[in-house]
């Protein structure tokens, strides 16, 4: 079904008055006569946005296990996080799911889990949503399936993540792995003896990493290297064909990627936030010295909205500026030229939203369906 939009202040290159028309999946036009027998929405006082592209959202981990040791059915727990999505939203989702080394939550079993039913029930739900693979670096048991999952074209994004060095140094600490202890289910004796056998492998890292990046190489699977420590760090990433740093730990680093052009991630969860809750650099301070490209959901899906909108009205950012940062340019970095900016032939992707303290999105088309209404006055 066609679905006229009409009356919205839509975000092309800037804000502009324009009527959009959809047909299919796709924009069919703007500012062309409404065919008889089209759906219209009156966006009269709303804004007219490109669908959110969200490149690192592990906020599902929560649907699934809300509380330590309390798990619920993966299928109830996607379904409930697709809603969550559009109603903040994202259009385009990729799921960061951890396969470590740990058990419990970011086991093998729940990866694989996730793997297959992510897959099943993609065509379902209301948002595109896509698995990325958050490998755990030292998870060295793990880089048999991985190769063979990457040759499936199953995996959307490979990110290479190393919290092995960081969680050997605090294993006896409580206050710093707890945490991980608990979604384990292994008692804290048992998870320090764990983390110490994984270390012992250390030596075969950098090897298995070699071997995974020439495998999405040639699948051309995007690469993302996380946390990068040093501009060494992302140096080696770089030489591996990784081109994407995400939440590069400190400003050094940051600027080692943008030397290169390379897309650089930060969580809109720390802009929403005011900073860091690790001590990391500053998203909005980033944003402002052009040292990040892209913003990501991280572990919050609501601040992905949000934080388009106080970058803009904190003067870091234009507006276009700061929406291309959640839409067009992650759309751009991980091979999805089919969207992330509202122009005829490009994937039908809108969100309606109300421009007010808190932004209030009430309606979301993706790929051309009205798939999130949350008011119904819209309905011309």
């Amino acid at each position: 079904m066609a679905i006229y939009i009409t009356g919205g202040t839509a975000l092309l290159d800037e804000l502009t008055r324009v009527d959009v028309l959809t047909d299919g999946a796709s924009i069919a036009a703007l500012d062309a006569p409404a065919p008889s027998g089209t759906l219209r929405l009156d966006a009269t006082g709303l804004l007219v946005l490109p669908g959110i592209v969200d490149c690192h959202g592990d906020a599902f981990e929560r649907h699934i296990m809300p509380r330590p040791k309390v798990a619920f059915d993966i299928d109830l727990a996607l379904r409930d996080t697709d809603r969550a999505l559009l109603a903040n939203g994202i259009t385009t989702a990729f799921h960061g799911v951890t396969w470590s080394w740990e058990p419990g939550l970011r086991s093998a079993e729940n990866a694989r889990h996730l793997f297959a039913r992510i897959d099943a029930l993609a065509p379902e739900f209301g948002a595109d949503t896509r698995f990325h693979l958050r490998h755990e670096t030292f998870n060295l048991n793990a880089e048999t399936e991985i190769l063979a999952w990457l040759a499936t074209g199953k995996v959307g994004l490979l990110a290479f993540n190393d919290h092995t060095e960081g969680t050997l140094k605090t294993r006896h600490r409580p206050d710093k792995v707890g945490k991980m202890v608990e979604r384990s289910g292994l008692t804290a004796e048992a998870f320090a003896a764990l983390v110490e056998r994984v270390y012992a492998r250390k030596d075969e890292v950098a090897a298995s990493l070699t071997r995974l990046a020439a495998a999405a190489r040639a699948h051309n699977v995007p690469m993302l290297s996380h946390d990068d420590m040093t501009p060494e760090m992302r140096r080696w990433y770089r030489g591996l064909g990784v081109t994407v740093a995400e939440f590069p730990i400190d400003e050094a680093t940051a600027r080692e990627a943008a030397a290169e052009g390379e897309a650089i991630v930060f969580g809109a969860p720390n802009v929403v936030r005011g900073g860091s809750h690790t001590g990391c650099p500053s998203a909005e301070a980033m944003v402002r010295a052009g040292l990040c490209t892209i913003l990501a959901s991280d572990y919050y899906y609501p601040a992905l909205l949000l934080a388009p909108f106080l970058l803009a009205r904190n003067g870091a950012a234009s507006f276009a500026q700061a929406w291309s940062l959640v839409s067009a340019a992650p759309a751009k970095a991980f091979g999805l030229d089919d969207r992330g900016v509202i122009a005829p032939g490009k994937r039908a992707d809108l969100v309606l939203v109300e421009d007010k303290e808190q932004p209030r999105v009430i309606a979301v088309i993706a790929a051309g369906k009205l798939v999130h209404l949350s008011d119904q006055a819209v309905l011309a």
